[in-house]
């Protein structure tokens, strides 16, 4: 798969994740499991959003290199962009972030 297709597919998991409680849920839940993005992906292929972990880790470092390669010229004095390779957490982190709705007390 390449970098676009990579991309698609993970919005595509981050649109999903944000209407659906219980596959976000799962999602959330590879965070700091043994094989957190080997769980990750799994479970998005079964819900028909096909990715490896070598897609995820290949989409990261491209993106992140291209990142570094427009900032004052890609050269050592780039700033040092932190979290930016890791598409997994980044999502991660946005779903953990996503509050349920309150039930009211009545």
């Amino acid at each position: 798969m390449n970098m676009a297709d990579t991309g698609s597919v993970l919005e595509a998991v981050r649109l999903k994740a944000r209407e659906d409680p219980e596959f976000r849920k799962k999602l959330v839940t590879t965070y700091g499991e043994p094989n957190a993005l080997t769980n990750f992906c799994s479970i998005c292929s079964e819900a028909g959003f096909p990715l490896s972990d070598m897609d995820v880790i290949e989409y990261g470092e491209g993106s992140y290199a291209a990142m570094r390669r427009s900032t004052n010229g890609g050269g050592e004095n780039s700033p040092l962009l932190f979290y930016e390779d890791d598409p997994y957490e980044m999502l991660i982190e946005e779903l953990r972030s996503i509050e349920e709705p309150r039930k009211e007390n009545r």
